[in-house]
């Protein structure tokens, strides 16, 4: 199964934050077992560096190159930025970026804890919690 991963999972993941960070543990666990197809967005890559400006350099950086030997990195076209640019549909311009990231993939679902954020998606957006309790489902 393909999913698309949010920064802020993977945030919660790298600095252990509570209660999310088990949920995005797991997650990303499966995606290094490969057990799931997990991709994030190229633009998540700086805003991740940015988010952890206060972690030493090569710390951050180490924890970079991990995220990005256990997720696959999507991008998006001109045509893709273009029409997130005109899609008024999202309040958020980076939000669009993901899913339109997200749908180039063909992923399945959009892991995030601000779902409501995706309200307009193409993609369905669960959070980490609801996406476990889908593959559970699914077993």
């Amino acid at each position: 199964m393909i999913v698309f991963i949010d920064t802020n999972v993977i945030i919660d993941f790298l600095l252990k934050r509570e209660p999310f960070c088990e949920a995005a543990a797991e997650i990303l666990q499966r995606c290094a077992g490969r057990e799931l197809t997990g991709y994030l967005a190229f633009h998540s890559i700086p805003d991740i560096g940015y988010i952890l400006r206060k972690v030493p350099e090569n710390k951050r950086r180490g924890w970079l190159k991990d995220i990005c030997s256990i997720l696959f990195v999507a991008a998006a076209s001109h045509e893709e930025v273009v029409k997130a640019v005109e899609n008024e549909a999202f309040a958020d311009f980076e939000d669009c970026l993901q899913d339109r990231c997200a749908k180039s993939k063909d992923a399945r679902y959009i892991i995030t804890r601000n779902v409501k954020d995706f309200d307009r998606a193409e993609v369905p957006a669960v959070t980490p919690q609801e996406f476990l309790a889908i593959m559970e489902s699914e077993k």
